[in-house]
């Protein structure tokens, strides 16, 4: 087994390998660690092999890559350690350790599997060693958005709970259809179906992370409403595997369809075994030949959904659809069933099966072939074509629909070693990926070490100035506490490994998340929390992602589909101070003016900046002194979570404050001066009506159309912190201090939400809520630390901040464990990795060393390469690297 190089440093860039993580065992981990390289990413199951969520645009892979059998066991993970070009999953026992370490290709559509089985007993053990091959994989050109879609044997969408159902099936003792029982109650609907999301049973109630989300997918997705059966309907009822019956809607009623029907008829959990079943008649002309949905479990994707295509039945669930060899005979009233467990569903009529799905392994759409000592899986669906190769030819190698499966009969000596590997390659020709697959594996061991030496190469070049990686570069912090500098260092590494060179139109781009979401989506909002970071590390890449992110509709959306430059869901309260402040940052580091000349979206990039930091002019509150912004009532713009973070809230109202002084910095600096005169006098009269919101103790006031109220959270803190501290008193800026160390700061992160707060209970995400904080919050709030004139406070924080990444890096959702201690939370649909904790990075260099890099910079130098908290080398922002007559495109 090769060792990793020497960690030893010459020029303070810690290596590569100091920041990679320990092993862990799996109990202490709550998310399991993700699989990226610079074209895709993928997420690592229980066991010792498998993978899914795999993507590397424009494939994606459906269900997982298959399971590793140990003398025809499936092991399960006991210890995993992330590195950033792999993860190494650890298991065994009687005498025998078996350990796995899988990688992606340096910018390839390539993973590479390395097993090493150790004899830890005396005596000499004969193994079988069964690996079984899947390689679900298709293309599509389109529908990559946050939801982007995954195949699967009967469709192409995203199916969130039913792939998270396969992936805990992993060491099961063999393989079953769980994703065909769905997980909770969910509403039966009669007629036309909602557009499914992940789970959205409701219109109007606050997201709970666990249960809901809308349909985060790309125009271009294909996804449309469903009409509704023309079909009466009567008598639906579920009956328990114990012989149980559950009516639904009321006794007696019949339901008389139509395409445009919606009826609710009541809640109900499908458990394995239940069989769901209800009357149905077709009358009328051309009643042979109706398409329509007749009855449906849920908005989800996975939904248990029963409908007419062309007359005859089908059912469709959990990714699979069988439909009825012949039509429904008309004018007669039939009893349709469906039974579900965990081998199949079956649809039957009158008593009879007239469908049932087959294993999804089974090559209804994959075919799995040996050819050439290796595998090769073609899509029927796509042009999508898979091909495995082997370090150490298996002694045997079958293939059996959609899978194949490698064995090897080990002999293995006390103390002894046996390795072997493999290899995925993902195209579009068998012949070449089996090429590629195969050459990678005759030389095994040069091509798997290549991965991380390609990984500590491109590490190093973020810190060289004039690299041929990045466009620019990252500035070095020495002389710094050890624990603040691996804080810097590890949000700097974040940036790199969510750094993607080939989803993306405009060129690099940082994707916001993943893996289970998003390969090619950058959300407003993430990327703006370090904007000074990522135009120091990557200022062409930030250039032509912001022309692309404004020529997006983002009145109307949060994100967009980098691969297509499509927008993807819904608006977002924050984005127009989350592009403003990302321009600010990109031009106060860069000094390229010529970028405000440029046209997108229909204007220019300065009328843009006019357009965003004078929105209030259109959106003042009608309660109140009529002021402060209202930005209604959809919590899905705002926190999502916190019930009553709605309407005119104090921290997007300071934003705008920043937005209009900065503005004026700017046109005062273009030399419109009257201009900049008005905006900053009406920057100061919101600003009035804000610090009127001030509700005492460091808390701020929620005001709505019947009120205000006081909430405790830590946006509030941070924006106006960042926006305002030069409106606050001195008195105000030691409460806003007191009760964002005493309330909120907590050990090694933070809890966005005042836990004692009254709508604490009502908001438990670990993101949002009081249950822990979202990856940005605590750069945010050490910067705003370090603007009300209290750095060490900020410092000391971020020395902490790098305990809390569970092994790898930190994610979506930070959640606090009952020890007190913070981990990546993995419940509901929290992402493993979030580009926004780079945020830490860029609390210490614009909060801690003060190079806040904003239009103010096009006039006067900000901050310093030195501070008590180290030294910066190789800074490149203007007032430093940058001369400030420097206006060409960078």
């Amino acid at each position: 087994m090769t060792s990793r190089p020497s960690t030893l440093t010459t020029d303070g860039v810690p290596a590569l390998d100091t920041l990679a993580g320990p092993w862990t065992d799996r109990a202490e981990l709550a998310h399991l660690p993700s699989l990226r390289n610079q074209a895709g990413q993928g997420h690592v199951n229980e066991d010792l092999t498998s993978l899914s969520w795999l993507a590397f645009p424009p494939y994606s892979g459906g269900y997982h890559t298959g399971v590793l059998r140990i003398d025809g066991t499936p092991l399960p993970a006991r210890r995993l350690r992330w590195s950033p070009w792999g993860v190494e999953r650890e298991g065994g026992g009687d005498g025998l350790t078996v350990r796995t370490d899988v990688r992606m290709g340096y910018e390839r559509s390539r993973v590479l599997w390395r097993l090493t089985l150790r004899n830890t007993s005396t005596e000499t053990r004969t193994v079988t060693v069964e690996q079984e091959l899947l390689a679900m994989f298709a293309r599509s050109d389109v529908d990559w958005g946050w939801l982007y879609g995954c195949p699967w044997n009967a469709g192409h969408h995203h199916d969130f709970y039913a792939t998270e159902r396969l992936r805990s099936e992993v060491t099961a003792p063999r393989p079953r259809q769980v994703q065909l029982l769905p997980v909770g109650a969910r509403r039966i609907r009669v007629g036309s179906p909602r557009i499914p999301g992940i789970q959205r049973d409701e219109d109007s109630a606050p997201m709970l992370l666990e249960s809901e989300l809308p349909d985060h997918s790309t125009p271009d997705s294909g996804r449309v409403r469903a009409p509704g059966a023309a079909c009466a309907l009567r008598e639906v009822a579920l009956t328990r595997a114990g012989g149980a019956s559950v009516p639904l809607g009321e006794p007696g009623a019949r339901h008389d369809i139509r395409p445009d029907t919606d009826r609710y008829l009541g809640a109900v959990e499908i458990e394995e075994g239940d069989t769901l079943h209800f009357q149905v008649r077709l009358d009328g002309p051309g009643a042979t030949d109706r398409t329509g949905v007749i009855l449906t479990h849920g908005n989800h994707p996975d939904s248990l959904q029963v409908a007419l295509e062309e007359g005859r039945l089908s059912l469709t669930i959990g990714g699979e659809r069988v439909t009825a060899a012949e039509p429904l005979p008309p004018e007669t009233w039939h009893t349709v069933a469906v039974r579900v467990d965990a081998e199949a569903a079956e649809l039957s009529v009158d008593g009879e099966v007239v469908a049932r799905t087959d294993p999804w392994w089974g090559g209804q759409r994959w075919t799995a072939r040996v050819r050439d000592g290796g595998v090769t899986v073609e899509d029927t669906g796509s042009t999508a074509v898979s091909s495995y190769a082997f370090s150490v030819p298996p002694a045997t190698l079958e293939a059996d629909g959609a899978r194949a499966v490698a064995r090897w009969d080990l002999i293995v000596d006390p103390g002894d070693n046996v390795v072997i590997g493999w290899v995925l390659d993902v195209g579009e020709s068998a012949a070449e990926t089996r090429e590629a697959a195969s050459s990678a594996a005759a030389s095994f061991d040069v091509s798997f070490d290549a991965v991380a030496d390609r990984w500590r190469r491109t590490w190093r070049s973020a810190f060289e100035p004039g690299n041929g990686e990045f466009s620019g570069h990252l500035p070095t912090l020495t002389e710094a506490d050890p624990d603040l500098a691996r804080t810097y260092y590890t949000g700097a590494l974040l940036a790199v490994y969510l750094r993607n060179t080939r989803s993306g139109s405009p060129g690099p781009v940082f994707l916001t998340g993943g893996p289970r979401l998003g390969p090619t989506t950058t959300f407003f909002w993430d990327q703006s929390e370090w904007g000074r970071t990522a135009a120091l590390l990557e200022p062409a890449g930030v250039r032509a992602w912001l022309l692309a992110a404004l020529g997006q509709p983002y009145d109307r959306c949060h994100s967009f589909d980098t691969r297509n430059l499509l927008p993807v869901g819904n608006h977002y309260a924050a984005n127009d101070h989350a592009l403003f402040r990302s321009v600010q940052s990109y031009v106060g580091v860069t000094g390229d003016l010529t970028l405000l000349g440029e046209v997108t979206g229909g204007r220019t990039v300065l009328d843009h900046l006019r357009a965003m930091a004078y929105r209030p002019r259109g959106q003042r509150a009608s309660f109140g002194s009529g002021v402060l912004v209202d930005f209604g009532d959809d919590a899905w713009e705002l926190l999502e979570c916190v019930p009553n973070y709605r309407h005119a809230v104090v921290s997007l109202n300071a934003g705008y404050v920043g937005m209009m002084r900065s503005l004026a910095t700017l046109l005062r600096f273009m030399g419109e001066r009257a201009e900049a005169e008005a905006a900053e006098a009406e920057a100061g009269q919101l600003s009035a009506a804000v610090l009127k919101q001030y509700a005492g103790d460091g808390r701020w006031a929620v005001s709505h159309p019947d009120g205000s109220e006081p909430i405790g959270h830590c946006l509030d803190f941070a924006l106006v912190a960042a926006d305002m501290s030069e409106d606050l008193t001195a008195e105000q800026r030691e409460e806003m201090v007191r009760f964002v160390t005493g309330h909120l700061v907590d050990g090694d992160w933070m809890r966005a939400l005042d836990p004692g707060d009254p709508i604490a209970p009502l908001s438990d995400r670990p993101d949002h809520g009081a249950a822990g904080a979202f990856a940005a919050w605590p750069g945010a709030t050490a910067y705003g630390l370090c603007r009300l004139g209290r750095p060490e406070t900020a410092a000391a924080m971020l020395r902490r901040a790098h305990r809390t990444t569970s092994g790898g890096l930190w994610g979506q959702a930070m959640e606090v464990t009952p020890d007190g201690s913070y981990r990546v939370a993995e419940r509901g649909v929290s992402n493993r990795e979030s580009n926004a904790a780079v945020a830490v990075t860029e609390a210490v260099l614009a909060g801690l060393f003060g190079i806040r890099s904003g239009f103010t910079s096009l006039t006067r130098d900000q901050g310093a390469a030195r501070s008590p908290y180290g030294r910066l080398e190789n800074i490149r922002a203007l007032g430093f690297g940058l001369r400030r007559d420097h206006q060409d495109p960078v």
